[in-house]
């Protein structure tokens, strides 16, 4: 009852180092699921991303979840390999009235525009940094006041192939 109420369980350093290992491995499984080499659009490997984390000398904080370390990962890594978030791909669908204005607000959170249509109202299908999803989605929430629709089409834009290359 003396421990419940006051005390800590005490964890011995076996299990924290596996705890630990696991949320290593943990955070290179997202770092890899994130990220492509910027130069050939392909995704690394966990091993790959292991070892270059293994590299920058990079320690697990335990009361961090996992997510937020592998966005902390990939800032550090970027200083040392090609890395980069994958592109997501979305389709918007603006009411053509706001259209063309909304466009040349959107224009700077966009990466690359794969297609434009514009007959009654404009569609684009793009790819753009995880990172602008939620002001895009806000600006085509708030310019259209409702009209205008937002799609994700992939979570990650990856060139595929047979192999992930080392």
């Amino acid at each position: 009852v003396q421990i419940l109420s006051k005390g800590e369980l005490q964890v011995s350093d076996k299990e924290r180092h596996t705890q630990l290992e696991q949320m290593f491995r943990d955070i290179a499984t997202i770092v890899a699921d994130k990220c492509v080499n910027p130069d050939t659009k392909r995704p690394y490997t966990v091993i790959l991303i292991e070892r270059a984390m293994k590299d920058i000398h990079y320690s697990v904080k335990p009361h961090k979840s996992t997510k937020q370390q592998a966005l902390e990962v990939i800032r550090q890594l970027k200083e040392t390999m090609q890395i980069e978030r994958a592109h997501m791909r979305l389709r918007f669908i603006l009411p053509a009235k706001e259209g063309k204005k909304l466009k040349e607000k959107l224009k700077p959170l966009i990466k690359v525009i794969e297609s434009e249509d514009f007959h009654e109202q404009l569609e684009i299908v793009c790819l753009i940094d995880p990172g602008c999803f939620r002001e895009i989605d806000e600006l085509i929430r708030s310019e259209t006041k409702g009209k205008g629709t937002l799609e994700v089409l992939s979570l990650k834009d990856v060139e595929e192939g047979d192999e992930k290359l080392e």
